[in-house]
């Protein structure tokens, strides 16, 4: 009978009508979640019954049903935060995390560093991420987010570099190591470490010994000599030659001495190599090295790659989305960089709740890397994703489904007066 068919449809009509509020519910309590992904009910008919049979033509519907519920991945707003560890992704791709069912990923970036020193979520999941080497080089080693040591060993110095000129106008002088400072053309100083850290104050002493030639002698203070010496007085570690070019550029150096011998537990014998740049001997242009021109003499630019023992003082993440230590000796080092998961489909993830996805057969597996490669999204540190809902659509879309469901009640409604007429023509 028709009648009865029609409360079947209309049934139907408030079942989905309910199941779509369900939907428009669940958007609005999480209009607040970081990094949530809102969904959209989408109804389909109820295969139909044919007047015509398999010929087609006239046909009654039998109501409704709900039929997918869609996830919307359109970018979130993003604000900013005070919180170093607070990452967001502006663009495609998820955050990777060790869940309990496996590999989780979730657009929430509010992480932090428990007791071990692993970068995790909020409850506790930790972060996947590329490591880094020795070196402070990102590698291509995936796995959890990890500090490690927080303390990094001395390291001696092996190298001091120097961009300088000297004056080709002064005249010669005989070096006295008795009185460096007046039996020297030019003079610098730079500071050292040897091999347990200690830092140690070498001066470097120029002689011009003929037209374009240079002796040099790097000379520390006798109370950092492992021989017994007075404070004041100078004791020689490494010696050597500068030959310039007829213009002015550096030829070749010749090292005759080098060798370190601080005291206080020092190793002996430290090999500290000085460079002045690309000579015209090691291929050079001599447009980058030490010159030596008509112009007063001064050093422009000296570095030297030993460092003190420290301590962790801070931690950076960039919008590379690495992760750099930098400690109190004004190191710095890369730790890591996060991993950043894209999928071919992101609406076939599958929702697990606490912010989660997984993957699913739709969505495909996750092709990690690093961010701003191959179509991911960079990264943006003290920062958030916010939710993707918006509150003033939600609204509209509560009222629409107010309304349909109120109209599939009055269809109830009418369908049980016409009944109720059938039931009085008997009387």
């Amino acid at each position: 009978m028709g009648i009865l068919k029609s409360f079947n449809i209309g049934v139907s009509g408030l079942s989905a009508m309910g199941q779509g509020l369900s939907v428009i519910s669940d958007n609005i309590s999480n209009a607040s979640t970081y990094g949530y992904k809102s969904s959209r009910a989408e109804f389909q008919d109820v295969l139909a019954s044919s007047l015509k049979g398999i010929d087609g033509g006239d046909q009654l519907g039998a109501g409704v049903k709900l039929g997918h519920v869609k996830a919307i991945m359109t970018q979130g707003d993003v604000a900013r935060t005070e919180s170093i560890t607070d990452l967001a992704i502006n663009g495609n791709g998820f955050f990777r995390v060790a869940a309990p069912f496996g590999h989780g990923y979730t657009r929430d970036g509010s992480m932090n560093f428990d007791k071990e020193g692993y970068l995790v979520n909020g409850d506790g999941y930790k972060v996947q991420g590329f490591q880094a080497n020795e070196q402070g080089k990102v590698t291509n080693k995936l796995g959890p987010i990890k500090l490690g040591n927080t303390t990094i060993p001395a390291k001696g110095t092996e190298e001091i570099k120097l961009t300088m000129n000297l004056d080709s106008r002064v005249n010669l002088k005989t070096f006295d190591p008795k009185d460096p400072e007046n039996t020297s053309n030019f003079s610098h100083s730079v500071t050292v470490y040897d091999n347990i850290g200690t830092a140690r104050l070498v001066t470097v002493y120029y002689n011009k010994t003929a037209n374009n030639n240079w002796d040099y002698r790097a000379m520390v203070d006798g109370k950092d000599a492992s021989t017994p010496g007075l404070e004041g007085t100078m004791v020689e570690m490494a010696k050597g030659k500068l030959v310039f070019s007829e213009k002015g550029v550096l030829q070749t150096e010749v090292e005759e001495s080098n060798a370190f011998n601080f005291n206080k537990g020092a190793s002996q014998g430290q090999k500290i190599k000085l460079s002045w740049g690309e000579s015209l001997t090691e291929g050079g242009t001599g447009l980058d090295a030490t010159t030596q021109y008509g112009s007063d003499s001064a050093i422009s630019r000296h570095t030297q790659d030993g460092s003190s023992a420290a301590t962790l003082a801070s931690l950076s993440f960039n919008d590379d989305g690495i992760l750099t230590a930098v400690y109190d000796n004004g190191e710095s080092r890369d730790i890591a960089s996060i991993a950043i998961g894209k999928f071919e489909n992101n609406e076939g993830l599958f929702k697990v709740g606490k912010n989660l996805f997984k993957e699913s057969r739709k969505s495909g597996q996750a092709a990690m890397g690093k961010p701003g490669e191959s179509g991911r999204g960079e990264v943006l540190s003290k920062s958030i994703e916010l939710s993707n809902v918006d509150i003033a659509t939600e609204f509209v879309e509560l009222m629409k489904a107010q309304r349909n469901f109120s109209a599939n009640a009055k269809t109830l409604q009418t369908s049980d007066q016409m009944l109720q007429e059938v039931l009085q023509i008997k009387r």
